[in-house]
């Protein structure tokens, strides 16, 4: 045996160590420059700065990371692009915080010195993701690393801006929008996660203003609100016009309460007169739908609290109150009055920041806002075109359409320091507005709108601007966009992958990417979404720690069912290892068994045993359903025909049976099977190589002989249609057959391999005779039989153990270890499962639908199959009344 640098057990952390820097510092990942190749291209999901990776991240990469380290050993012109995205909100809200801990606010620094403080964060944090990227080992090229804030993307996103403003898509105005007062900054729609809280139905006197009205027989009416410290923005009561109830009431006048200011009823059919008394408060600057009917009646707007959510001027001597506690003194102050008629407890959903978790206020705001039904129309058009982009799974495509249908205004504006600052200008003499891509020339007499952008518009343009646009003669624009493939998680298909589609359609005529994969969220074992609050969240790189960065992926890939959710255990990481160790110590005996001039080259195939011919055709069908499920996706069952392929095929099957060989004295037998050896490890290790990029590198460098330097761009796999032998394969399966029957009736009369056996094989079959008097060596290595007979005329012994497999019948006399009893009644299970897989069949066959229906091809298998299973039947019933006889 050759010595060869191997432990005899897999250590990751050996494997691993420096092999990811090599690869980066000799420029492996970089696009090969072959003009003549065709492009594939990735960009990654840019993580916000905002922290270290989570599972969800290590997910989403890998999978990336697996498809473009695969196009790129398949000859592909391959470009995955590396970035981070600025977060805004998240990443302002950080640094605030870790200022709060030295009793410091963004106020006390100012913008400029606050803006320094978080780039340092950002640099920190930037660091730390591109070392997390490193442990995973994903193939990026650093080169054309992007961060959302970089000067190129700062141009494209105010090229944007400008552009969408002079169409008239981007405008500016008052309107009701969510506002976090936590960060005092606006919110879009789906920034905002609700959630149920307490709370209750404050039932409170309204008076009329003229002591002569009433409404039943009272000098008042009854108004329900759940927040009752917004009444002071109370401008109007309306009723539905239909309402037969208070058709009377319209045109009258009532005061609020603890205000005294005199308010009308109107009508409106916002109202709906079946809920509670079908009377509402009308409250145009504190909730979006008092807005518009506001607009509609010509309504005052009264703003009642400061952008902190504390009340202001207009609350009276409620003025400087927390919201809540001013919703206590008021309610107290109601009821000292008798204003108060009764509180009813509830329990409703509620807006809440996704980023600070406060409760989310409707407030009046002047705000910029990006007009979206014409983008939306536009992105949706472009999915009935050729140009669409297909969505895995494609149920998905309907969350996508459903949204842009149901689309509403996208407030842009952010009342932060953090971000890309909005380009537009007013004069500071005449209030005139300024919008371009740079600053007026007089710069000194205008003052730059101080909000800066959500941070989804300039991610909705990562597709793009990473690669060089708005310059549409950007070498990697023409070469590399469209991008191919973008995976990310279901969470954000409407923050991020619609925003990404209706930009990249406006501005460059074209979809971003041809395919979004979409996959689901990372739960731990049982099946809780992993958060800070329950304490459940796993660190990747602790994984990597303790198991290895391949056994981390393999597990991410190996569950990875395109849509759906995937549950973490260490159960589940124990095996991913112990999968690692299997090709490792299977590699280790391979390679140990070559001579130093072995190469990966296949000998004669007419030299080949059947042993050879059968791993050959089971490798051949091994790339085929990778290659094929790496294409639709499907990485679990590209995972799981890798793994029976090298557990069951070739280590536990073909490796044990070349032993036999290696150890014997043909030298031209053990040459040949050294070379099918070293040439099914290396297209495996190739194989592997996307999934588990470190420990096939390790072993591939092993082999005596290996074609280049590294796996990164060796030739992937591919189909030899020459290899492929169905009869091979057919003959070696009842070889296994044999020999598993054998092993079992060992198993189950305890005698072990030390104990010396008969075995007797009955079969008429001259073939099946043919195969087994040919691959005796191998039946004798793996059952140890002290004599072995094959013939058409054996009678079965009266006391010994049998099995019936296609086309043969096997015996085993053990007369001092067979219980007899226990034969019988293993023989009649057998044959209780015999008779109902022949009473399905026959069934299926006489089903005249089925005959007449099904496909030639499907009707005669299942007549094979019926065949099969009466033979076996009968043999078994034979057996039977052999043994009962005997008794």
């Amino acid at each position: 045996m050759r010595e060869v640098d191997m432990p005899g057990k897999y250590d990751s952390a050996s494997v691993e160590a420096g092999r990811y820097d090599k690869w980066v510092q000799e420029k492996r990942f970089k696009p090969s420059g072959n003009d003549k190749a065709r492009p594939y291209s990735i960009v990654i999901p840019p993580p916000n700065v905002t922290g270290k990776l989570h599972l969800g991240h290590a997910w989403d990469t890998t999978l990336q990371d697996m498809l473009i380290r695969q196009k790129r050993m398949q000859g592909f012109d391959t470009l995955w692009l590396p970035g981070m995205d600025h977060a805004g909100i998240a990443t302002q809200a950080k640094v605030e915080q870790r200022l709060a801990e030295q009793g410091l606010s963004r106020y006390d620094l100012g913008r400029e010195k606050f803006i320094d403080q978080v780039w340092d964060w950002k640099n920190e944090y930037a660091s730390t993701i591109k070392q997390q990227w490193g442990k995973l080992g994903l193939s990026l090229d650093y080169d054309r690393e992007r961060f959302t804030l970089d000067e190129g993307l700062s141009t494209a996103v105010r090229k944007v801006f400008v552009t969408l403003y002079n169409k008239g898509l981007i405008y500016r105005g008052e309107y009701i929008i969510n506002w976090d007062p936590k960060a005092r900054t606006a919110l879009s729609d789906i920034e905002v996660i609700h959630q149920d809280d307490e709370g209750a139905f404050y039932h409170v006197k309204y008076p009329f203003v003229d002591a002569n009205d009433s409404y039943d027989d009272k000098n008042y009416i009854e108004i329900a609100t759940t927040r009752p410290e917004t009444m002071f923005g109370d401008v109007a009561v309306a009723v539905h016009p239909s309402d037969e109830r208070y058709k009377d009431l319209v045109g009258k006048k009532v005061l609020v309460p603890l205000v005294g200011r005199e308010i009308p009823i109107i009508a409106d059919e916002y109202v709906d007169p079946e809920f509670g008394s079908g009377m509402v408060k009308i409250t145009p600057a504190h909730d979006p739908n008092d807005f518009l009917v506001g607009n509609r009646h010509d309504l005052e707007r009264i703003n009642t609290m400061n952008d902190d959510a504390s009340m202001n001027e207009n609350a009276g001597k409620y003025n400087g109150m927390d919201r809540f506690e001013a919703r206590k003194a008021i309610v107290a102050d109601l009821e000292a009055v008798s204003w108060m008629l009764h509180i009813e407890p509830i329990v409703h959903s509620v807006g809440h920041s996704e980023r600070t978790g406060v409760q989310v206020e409707s407030r009046l705001s002047t705000q910029w806002f990006v007009k979206m039904k014409p983008l939306a129309e536009q992105a949706l058009a472009m999915q009935e075109s050729d140009d669409r982009v297909d969505f895995y799974p494609p149920r998905f495509e309907g969350t996508f359409t459903r949204w842009m249908e149901d689309i509403h205004d996208w407030v842009i504006s952010r009342q932060l320091w953090w971000g890309h600052q909005i380009p537009a200008w007013y004069n500071k003499q005449t209030g005139a507005m300024y919008v371009g891509e740079e600053a007026p020339e007089d710069i000194e007499n205008w003052e730059q709108d101080p909000d800066v952008l959500d941070t989804w518009f300039s991610s909705a343009l990562w597709p793009f601007s990473t690669m060089g646009w708005p310059d549409e003669d950007s070498a990697d624009f023409k070469r590399y966009f469209p991008t191919n493939t973008l995976v990310t998680g279901y969470d954000i298909i409407f923050f991020w992958v619609a925003r990404m589609m209706f930009q990249s359609k406006e501005f460059t005529g074209r979809r971003p990417f041809n395919n979004v994969l979409i996959h689901g969220l990372i739960r731990d074992e049982q099946g809780r979404k992993m958060s800070k609050s329950l304490g459940n969240g796993i660190d990747p790189m602790d994984v990597i720690e303790k198991y290895g960065a391949d056994a981390l992926r393999w597990f991410l890939t190996n569950g990875s069912t395109p849509g759906q959710d995937l549950n973490f255990s260490y159960a589940k990481m124990d095996a991913s290892w112990n999968f690692i160790n299997k090709i490792w110590n299977a590699s280790r005996y391979v390679i140990m068994n070559l001579n130093e001039d072995t190469k990966a080259e296949l000998p004669a195939y007419d030299t080949l045993t059947l042993a050879d011919k059968w791993i050959l055709s089971r490798l051949n069908d091994t790339i085929a359903k990778v290659t094929k499920n790496f294409e639709k996706f499907e990485f679990g069952e590209a995972d799981r025909a890798l793994y029976n392929f090298i557990w069951n095929d070739f280590a536990d099957w073909y490796i044990e049976m070349t032993k036999e060989t290696l150890n014997g004295d043909n030298e031209a037998a053990k040459d040949a099977v050294q070379h099918v050896l070293a040439y099914v490890l290396d297209q495996t290790l190739r194989l592997l190589h996307p999934i588990l990029p470190f420990v096939t590198e390790a072993i591939w460098l092993e082999l005596p002989v290996h074609a280049g330097e590294t796996l990164v761009d060796a030739a992937y796999p591919e189909v030899h249609a020459e290899l492929t032998n169905d009869t091979a394969e057919a003959d070696f399966a009842s070889l296994v057959a044999l020999i598993t029957s054998i092993r079992t009736i060992r198993n189950e009369a305890n005698a072990p391999m030390s104990t010396k056996i008969d075995v007797l094989v009955k079969t008429e079959d001259a073939n099946l005779k043919r195969i087994f008097e040919e691959n005796a060596d191998y039946i004798n290595r793996f059952v140890h039989p002290k004599e072995l007979q094959i013939a058409a005329d054996i009678e079965a012994p009266k006391l010994s153990m049998s099995a019936v497999i296609s086309g043969a019948e096997i015996f085993v006399p053990l007369e001092e270890l067979i219980d007899l009893d226990e034969e019988i009644a293993r023989l009649e299970g057998e044959l209780k499962k015999f008779t109902g897989e022949v009473k399905r069949g026959a069934g299926k066959l006489g089903n005249d639908k089925f005959v007449n229906n099904a496909p030639e091809a499907v009707v005669a298998e299942e007549r094979e199959k019926l065949a099969d299973w009466q033979t076996k039947l009968a043999a078994t019933e034979a057996r039977l009344a052999d043994l009962k006889a005997a008794k």
